[in-house]
């Protein structure tokens, strides 16, 4: 099955999926979407408003932040893949519960094996602690981190700029230094592989 199937198949059982409360308040469940074999994954905290009811991650005001920080790093929606941590959005935006994060992360763990990105990007506090069990973005964010052998780039979520015109200028300094890391893992590997092959051929 191709990778781009196999993201639709999780997609669809996400749509169904009433594993916790949220599914009895949402309009639309809201799975990711994007590249299925992108170097980059980003991963936000669950949807909004517009999100719930058009189905698609960062359809708002944030996504349109995140949209023009793609850009400063020639980067477009269709390069990478993106999703959140929960798919479904909780009342109020309020942050999602232990529950209701315990109840979707094996759909997320899912999309990140399919996808393999080289690097997951997370977006906030609740992608962070989620992902990597630190629960403190202001300190680690624009800094590559290894958990199980996942390279993840912590980031400021883009709403926060919304609300903290002060952060701007950080976050557009982190997307640099994830364009720098990008640059830096992708040769790295491709250097291995090489290696990897030279050593193949002289065994």
């Amino acid at each position: 099955m191709s990778s781009n199937n196999e993201l639709e198949e999780q997609a669809n059982k996400i749509r169904l999926c009433t594993s916790c409360p949220l599914s009895c308040s949402r309009t639309l469940a809201v799975p990711g979407e994007g590249c299925s074999h992108a170097d980059v994954m980003f991963i936000g905290e669950a949807p909004g408003s517009e999100e719930d009811s058009q189905g698609r991650p960062f359809v708002g005001a944030a996504g349109k932040k995140l949209d023009a920080l793609l850009l400063s790093i020639d980067l477009k929606r269709a390069d990478i893949f993106i999703t959140n941590v929960v798919k479904c959005r909780p009342p109020m935006n309020r942050v999602p519960n232990l529950d209701e994060i315990k109840a979707c992360f094996p759909y997320l763990q899912k999309q990140i094996s399919i996808v393999n990105p080289k690097i997951v990007c997370s977006l906030g506090n609740t992608a962070l602690e989620t992902l990597t069990g630190f629960r403190f973005i202001s300190r680690v964010h624009g800094k590559l981190l290894k958990k199980s052998n996942q390279l993840i780039f912590p980031m400021y979520h883009p709403a926060a700029t919304l609300h903290n015109p002060l952060l701007k200028s950080t976050v557009e300094i982190d997307f640099l230094k994830l364009k720098e890391s990008m640059k830096e893992t992708i040769s790295k590997q491709s250097f291995s592989k090489h290696e990897n092959e030279r050593i193949d051929r002289f065994i």
